[in-house]
């Protein structure tokens, strides 16, 4: 009769050795590389928590080791080098990483395209963006993972600007896009490394920056070298995303990139209140940026410039038509539901 001892013993000896530990434990962890277009103080907000919560929920089967601005490669640079799988990951608008993408133009500040943060996600989850971006993307082998807000677009200044005339010379720090449109008013744009602006700031090489809101003057430390802050803005967000080369992406479980779209979910919404509340506490509560406003009259002036650049981009193919014509109509409709999604 077969003993309770017996039965264990030959029972045991016939299990394979190989379902004595789970494969995902004897298997390396997946190791990825991700690079910010952030510096290390504002990465704190924007990246830094999403990341280290993601390796520590992952517990060893993947880690993603974070760069800041310019570490690996500059920011220009980005997309060929995350194409290429010489970084696996990127956070970053479109725009400052020059992707060759029919959307490119829309990333970072789309002029006079956004009122306020919520736009973004509202535009991406309710109004077909994330579906276009999406298809773009995996067109130049990139997974297009989410976009979220950022901080609104406002100059920081050596000198105090009251009117458009202010603007005409002002060597100004911004991205792509916004430099373009800006040139029309006689801005002179400048592009260099983040790392750099503030000594640039210091020496006078640079009038100023149009490369945030208020909340990344104080983080980034240009507001201790900058002396006046315009609240009108050329957006009032930023749209950056979460990007990943599509092969490194599709060798990834399904549960580890689960994993990793709500911890950058979780980034975005941390920004959104962030932000939020920043962009309207430093303006009452700090003193080292003097506020200034050009007149609503005369700032009109600006927004309807905007849409004639909008019609431009909007000729240059049929897809850049289509998105043009999602921020017309959804700002449309912003417009007719009146307060509070838009005011005047």
């Amino acid at each position: 009769m077969t003993t309770r001892r017996k039965f264990l013993a030959t029972g045991a000896a016939a299990i394979p050795a190989t379902l004595a530990a789970p494969a995902v434990l004897a298997q390396a962890p997946i190791k990825w590389r991700m690079q910010t277009y952030a510096g290390p103080a504002l990465a704190v907000e924007v990246v830094d928590t999403c990341v280290k919560q993601f390796n520590e929920i992952a517990q060893g089967q993947m880690e993603i080791e974070l760069f800041y601005a310019d570490q690996l490669v500059p920011t220009g640079e980005l997309f060929r080098a995350m194409q290429k799988g010489t970084i696996d990951a990127v956070q970053s608008d479109d725009d400052s990483m020059a992707s060759p993408t029919e959307v490119t133009v829309f990333g970072g500040y789309f002029p006079l395209a956004l009122r306020y943060s919520l736009d973004v996600p509202a535009l991406f989850n309710n109004w077909g963006l994330d579906e276009i971006w999406k298809e773009e993307y995996a067109k130049v082998g990139v997974k297009h993972i989410s976009a979220g807000s950022w901080d609104p677009c406002n100059f920081a200044t050596h000198k105090p600007i009251k009117s458009l005339k202010d603007l005409e010379g002002l060597r100004i720090f911004t991205f792509p896009t916004a430099g373009r449109f800006l040139s029309r008013f006689g801005v002179v744009p400048v592009t260099l490394p983040w790392e750099d602006a503030e000594v640039a700031l210091q020496t006078g090489e640079l009038d100023g920056i149009a490369w945030s809101g208020i909340t990344e003057d104080y983080t980034s430390g240009w507001a201790n070298v900058t002396e006046y802050f315009l609240t009108n803005n050329i957006s009032g967000a930023w749209i950056g995303h979460f990007f990943a080369n599509m092969d490194r992406w599709n060798e990834v479980p399904d549960h580890l990139k689960t994993l990793m779209e709500v911890c950058f979910n979780s980034s975005h919404y941390h920004r959104q209140h962030w932000y939020w509340n920043g962009e309207a506490y430093l303006r009452v509560n700090e003193n080292k940026l003097k506020t200034t406003t050009i007149p609503e009259e005369e700032w009109a002036t600006v927004e309807d410039e905007a849409h004639k650049f909008w019609d431009e981009i909007a000729a240059e193919s049929e897809l850049k038509a289509k998105v043009v014509k999602i921020f017309r109509d959804y700002n449309e409709t912003m417009v007719k539901a009146g307060k509070p999604y838009r005011y005047g």
